[in-house]
């Protein structure tokens, strides 16, 4: 792959599709950007968008859609299971092909700059592009979320890293941020016991003395009528899928319950499914959607295509652009060929 970008902003907006729409439109009609996903959520009350292209479109994607936000999510109104600061709660640039994390920070902090001057946003620098140690991690830059935010923000050491010291009046704040290629992946309890989920997320957690480089809490999601363990998992060479599938069945089983399913939220790069292939035992040898359906089965993944593997996604989105760019040469050609007889309308 070339020197492209991925970024995935999540936005407090699950429930209202038409303003997801938007969203994403706003994505979709900047060339040069692929929209490879988008996810929503009613009882997080929160959707992701998972984009790549290079790194300039990228950026005219991201403000365009920060701008759908500005103007349509008020945090005054908004209420959600997920953590969140701000109507566009967190976007992340993150390095694909040729471009490194360097490049990333360095995205992360003009991108930062420019929507905290075009739209009054504070914003708060976080992971590989903090400028300050103590907003490296992502909890600590939402400590008390929206709510508190709009008290302490004036506060020494609350202040953002750009914009004004103080929350937009119904937009809030933003984080930014670079960071390498994180899975978002959660595990669905048989089980609506909310309680036990927080107390499995505890313990399987990096904070928590759990898993290395693993987030997670526990959350109550309506429309399944179940309780969730939901995890980022910020390095999957570090601690596999499969480790973090294997650990929550061990905790939850220890009190009684099965798990129902696992999901992914937006995509996972090829090599973390394979290692869940790999360790389920599926022949090395295998076609790759061979492996990638074990690796599903592995897993309990609800509703999974082959599509959710982040190379497979991007290829098949550039193969239909440039499908879409050579048929639109055929259209103009036959077009100059049947107007070539004909005279000019004067």
């Amino acid at each position: 792959m070339a020197s492209l970008v991925e970024s995935v902003p999540n936005f407090s907006e699950g429930r209202r599709l038409d303003v997801v729409e938007k969203l994403a439109t706003a994505v979709t009609g900047t060339p040069g950007v692929h929209l490879l996903d988008r996810t929503s959520d009613p009882s997080h009350n929160r959707s992701v968008l998972t984009l790549a292209g290079e790194a300039r479109p990228v950026m005219e994607a991201l403000e365009r859609a920060v701008a759908v936000a500005v103007d349509e999510i008020d945090m005054e109104q908004h209420s959600g299971e997920h953590p969140r600061i701000g109507a566009v709660d967190v976007i992340p640039f993150v390095p694909l092909g040729d471009t490194t994390l360097p490049d990333c920070v360095r995205l992360a902090r003009e991108f930062g700059a420019r929507i905290a001057g075009r739209f009054g946003l504070p914003v708060y620098l976080y992971a590989a592009a903090a400028a300050r140690p103590e907003r490296e991690r992502l909890a600590d830059v939402r400590r008390g979320q929206y709510e508190s935010l709009k008290v302490e923000i004036g506060q020494r050491g609350r202040e953002p890293d750009f914009g004004p010291r103080r929350t937009h009046p119904s937009a809030g704040a933003v984080a930014v941020g670079a960071r390498p290629f994180l899975i978002a992946y959660n595990i669905n309890l048989d089980s609506p016991d909310v309680e036990l989920a927080k107390r499995i997320a505890r313990r399987i957690r990096e904070s928590g003395g759990g898993l290395p480089r693993v987030q997670a809490n526990g959350f109550w999601i309506e429309e399944l009528a179940c309780a969730q363990v939901s995890m980022n998992l910020l390095d999957f060479r570090v601690t596999p899928m499969w480790k973090v599938w294997e650990m929550v069945y061990e905790e939850a089983a220890a009190e009684g319950v099965e798990l129902r399913e696992s999901e992914l939220i937006g995509l996972a790069p090829v090599a973390a499914l394979l290692d869940v292939a790999d360790h389920a035992g599926a022949p090395a040898d295998s076609p790759v959607e061979t492996r990638l359906a074990v690796a599903a089965r592995f897993l309990k993944l609800r509703a999974f295509s082959p599509l959710q593997a982040l190379e497979l996604r991007l290829e098949a989105a550039e193969k239909a652009a440039a499908q879409a760019r050579e048929g639109g040469t055929r259209l103009s050609t036959r077009s100059r060929r049947s107007s070539a007889g004909r005279g000019s309308p004067g």
